[in-house]
């Protein structure tokens, strides 16, 4: 199954942009709440990476959580509802470890109903 889900994916490395870039600074920004009131929104976007996991709200708490995204790492389960957390030069990682996650990217791949 995760043979055929490869072929039926654009692409199976990371975009030229994201490999050329040397990787200075990185953060990693998690979805637990602990920077709601540190306006720390500004500090967090000037590294030259930020990662973000789970389903992270950014839209409404920028001033705390910043607005850049680089990459977006989640579960399908955590994957964000709205197309505003997809920004178009950020990269969205899927991490698949059960059946039911691997159903899941195909269905989105194919456009299915799951």
């Amino acid at each position: 199954q995760v043979k055929d889900l490869l072929e039926l994916l654009p692409e199976h490395d990371l975009p030229e942009d994201l490999k050329s870039k040397h990787c200075k600074r990185c953060v990693v920004v998690g979805s637990g709440g602990i920077l709601h009131g540190s306006e720390l929104g500004h500090l967090l976007n000037q590294f030259d990476i930020v990662i973000r996991l789970n389903d992270a709200p950014v839209q409404g708490y920028m001033d705390h959580v910043g607005n850049k995204t680089t990459i977006r790492m989640t579960y399908p389960e955590g994957a964000p509802l709205s197309e505003h957390e997809y920004p178009p030069a950020s990269l969205f990682v899927a991490v698949l470890f059960k059946r039911v996650d691997f159903n899941w990217l195909q269905a989105m791949v194919k456009n299915e109903t799951l």
